[in-house]
């Protein structure tokens, strides 16, 4: 039917911008602003995301950033394996081009004027879970590991960040979800370039929840 496909073209066309739209949401000022008298923009390292958080605002808060910023990966990528698991598309390249949406709506937010964005690594766990779950499994195996030998969330994360595109790529062998990945881990790289001054200057803090 030809409605039907005008309708998936419509769909493939809107995922990504609706992936970009929902990555944009700050969870973190969102969730802090309703229940707390605090900006998390001037508070703490000022970033708004599940540490800051935690650290700021209590664990409870933290925990809250931290689904949300995953369901920004997690909604669209599975948006867009429905609509290529029903139609012929263009494959694992458009699923790629939707994670990075909604990474990129997370790091440069269009709600807050492409300013506060989060450093990504919830957002990346996200859209993974969905294309490549072995290799997020992985991930999050090294980055609980380098948390709890570190005490250091940042080393934990930088630590998943190099691991998960060798992981994506041994799991899938998908050149364009292993680039994705690659895309996403250098990213998370670059916004902790403050977390990695501050570890060569032993001034980077410990996780610790509020008391």
């Amino acid at each position: 039917m030809p409605e039907l496909g005008l309708y998936t073209a419509i769909a493939w066309l809107g995922l990504p911008i609706f992936a970009y739209l929902l990555g944009s949401i700050p969870w973190g000022l969102v969730l802090t602003r309703l229940f707390t008298s605090i900006d998390i923009r001037n508070q703490g390292s000022g970033n708004i995301g599940m540490t800051n958080v935690s650290r700021v605002a209590g664990s409870a808060l933290g925990i809250l950033t931290f689904l949300g910023d995953v369901l920004k990966g997690t909604v669209p990528v599975l948006f867009a394996a429905t609509i290529l698991n029903s139609n012929q598309g263009p494959g694992n390249t458009y699923l790629s081009i939707v994670a990075l949406a909604a990474f990129f709506g997370h790091l440069y937010p269009l709600f807050t004027k492409f300013k506060y964005g989060g450093k990504g690594v919830a957002t990346t766990a996200g859209c993974f879970v969905v294309l490549a779950p072995l290799a997020c499994l992985i991930a999050l195996g090294a980055f609980i590991l380098l948390l709890f030998a570190s005490r250091y969330v940042s080393i934990g994360s930088l630590a998943a960040a190099i691991v998960l595109p060798l992981a994506v790529w041994l799991s899938t062998h998908s050149l364009s979800l292993t680039m994705g990945a690659g895309v996403m881990s250098l990213f998370i790289f670059l916004r902790h370039s403050s977390n990695i001054k501050r570890l060569f200057s032993g001034e980077e803090p410990e996780f610790r929840e509020k008391k």
